[in-house]
C-alpha cells in the first residue's frame, strides 16, 4: 500500500522548523531519509547537544560526530541560529577533557551564525568561554551554568547590547567581573546570579534602566563581607535576594516593585542597620516573601510599607510583630514561624483594625494559641483564618486540633479553617 509523503513537499523553512524540535541526532537521521531533506539539517534554527547524546558516543564514531559539527556550526553561509544549546548534568559534560570537543570552536560558530540564545552547561568556564561570545550582538538570551563552582573570568571588553536575559549559576566571580559584565547591557531586562560567590570586590553595581527581574543569590567568603550592593533599576517589576547580610545597600529608584522575595541571614549583628536599609529599598513593593534564619535584637524601626497588601513570613515571632507595625494597608498573612519567644501581642498595628482579610498559619504548634486567639479577636475585617496543622506527628496534631476546636467553637466569626 502506498502513503503519500506529503510532509516532504513542505516548503524547505517549515521542514526545518519541524527539525529544529528534534534532538540533534534524530534531526540528522530524518535528513537522510529523502534527497529532499539531506541538506536540511545544517540549516535547522536549533542546536541541541544533551547528555543523552554525550553517552551515546563511542571511541567508533566520535570523531564522525566531530566533522558533523563542524559542517553545523562552521561553515559559512548557513542560516542565522535561534538557540544554541549544550547540556550536561552532574555526571557527565561536554568540556570535561574525555574526548577533547572543541567546545569554545562550537561556541564561536554559534556565535558567527548570529545565534540568538546560549544556554550552557559546562564543566569548567576558565578555558571554555570565548571572547566572542562577550561582543556577540545578536544574542537575546545567556544562560550559564558551571557543573562546579569555578571561577568565572570575564575579559576586559564586554559588549551585549542586545541582550535582554542573562542567568549565570554556580560560578565565582573575581574582583569587578560582575560589574564589568553587565556594564554594557544597556536593554537586559531580567537578570539573576544563582548560587555565585563574589569574592574581592568592594562594590556590587547594578544600574540597568530597563531592568524588570532581578535574582542575587550570593555567599560571600567567612568574615569577608564588607561590600556594598548598589542598585538603581527604575523599572524593576521582581526582586529576589538570598544571602548573609553584608556592610551595606543603596537600593533607589525602585518605584516600579511589585513582588519582592528576601531570604536573609546575619554573620554579624553589627549589619542589623544594613538590614534595615535593604527594606528601605524596597518600601514600594506589593508583595513581599521575608525569610529571616537568624534574629538580632532590632535598633532602628523597619520603615513603612504603605503599598504592602500581601506579606509571607517565616522566621521568629519577633520580626513579624515589627513588621504588622509597618504594613498599615496589608490584607493578605501567611505565617510560618521558627519558635515562638512568648512575645507580647499587645500591639497597635493598623492593619488589624482595617485591612487584613486572610491569614494562614502553617504548621501550627499548641504553643501559638496566644497569637491565634490575639489575631482572631483583633482583626476586624478578618474573612478567613486558615490553620494548617503538621500531620507528620500523629499526637502533636490531635492535641493541635482538641485546643483549636474550642476557639473555633467559641468565635463569633465563621471563618477558621484547620487543616
Amino acid at each position: 500500500m502506498y502513503v503519500e509523503d506529503r510532509i516532504s513537499n513542505f516548503p524547505d523553512h517549515i521542514r526545518c522548523h519541524i527539525l529544529s524540535f528534534l534532538p540533534i541526532q534524530e534531526a540528522v537521521r530524518a535528513s537522510i531519509i529523502s534527497t529532499k531533506w539531506r541538506n536540511l539539517f545544517a540549516s535547522i534554527s536549533t542546536v541541541d547537544f544533551d547528555t543523552y547524546l554525550l553517552c551515546g558516543l563511542t571511541d567508533r564514531n566520535v570523531d564522525s560526530f566531530k566533522n558533523f559539527v563542524d559542517r553545523l556550526l562552521k561553515f559559512p553561509d548557513q542560516l542565522s541560529l535561534d538557540c544554541f544549546r549544550i547540556r550536561g548534568d552532574e555526571i557527565a559534560s561536554w568540556n570535561d577533557g574525555d574526548h577533547d570537543f572543541d567546545v569554545s570552536g562550537w561556541i564561536c560558530g554559534a556565535v558567527c551564525r548570529g545565534v540568538k540564545e546560549i544556554d550552557l552547561y559546562l564543566d569548567n568556564f576558565c578555558h571554555t568561554l570565548p571572547a566572542l561570545l562577550f561582543t556577540c550582538h545578536s544574542l537575546r538570551t545567556l544562560t550559564l551554568v558551571a557543573k562546579d563552582s569555578k571561577i568565572f573570568e570575564v575579559p576586559s571588553e564586554v559588549c551585549l547590547r542586545n541582550l535582554k536575559t542573562l542567568c549565570i549559576t554556580n560560578s565565582v566571580l573575581i574582583g569587578d567581573s560582575l560589574n564589568r559584565l553587565i556594564s554594557n547591557c544597556h536593554v537586559l531586562e531580567d537578570l539573576a546570579f544563582d548560587e555565585c560567590s563574589v569574592a574581592y570586590a568592594r562594590e556590587i553595581i547594578i544600574q540597568i534602566p530597563s531592568l524588570k527581574s532581578l535574582y542575587l543569590d550570593f555567599f560571600f567568603p567567612i568574615g569577608a563581607l564588607n561590600y556594598v550592593v548598589v542598585i538603581d533599576a527604575p523599572n524593576l517589576v521582581y526582586f529576589r535576594y538570598d544571602s548573609v547580610v553584608v556592610k551595606g545597600y543603596s537600593l533607589s529608584n525602585m518605584k516600579s516593585l511589585e513582588k519582592s522575595e528576601i531570604c536573609i541571614w546575619f554573620d554579624s549583628s553589627n549589619y542589623e542597620t544594613s538590614a534595615i536599609h535593604l527594606f528601605q529599598g524596597i518600601c514600594n513593593v506589593r508583595s513581599l516573601r521575608l525569610t529571616i534564619h537568624e534574629v538580632i535584637p532590632l535598633k532602628s524601626r523597619f520603615p513603612i510599607l504603605h503599598n504592602l497588601i500581601e506579606f509571607k513570613f517565616f522566621g521568629k515571632e519577633t520580626w513579624l510583630v515589627e513588621f504588622l507595625h509597618c504594613a498599615p494597608n496589608l490584607k493578605t498573612l501567611t505565617v510560618l514561624l521558627q519558635d515562638v519567644a512568648g512575645t507580647r501581642w499587645n500591639i497597635d498595628a493598623p492593619c488589624l483594625s482595617f485591612h487584613l482579610k486572610k491569614i494562614e498559619i502553617l504548621d501550627y504548634t499548641t504553643d501559638m494559641i496566644e497569637i491565634v486567639r490575639y489575631l482572631l479577636d483583633n482583626s476586624m475585617v478578618l474573612e478567613k483564618l486558615i490553620i494548617r496543622v503538621n500531620a507528620m506527628n500523629a499526637t502533636r496534631a490531635s492535641k493541635a486540633r482538641n485546643q483549636l476546636l474550642p476557639l473555633l467553637k467559641s468565635s463569633k466569626k465563621d471563618l477558621i479553617v484547620i487543616l
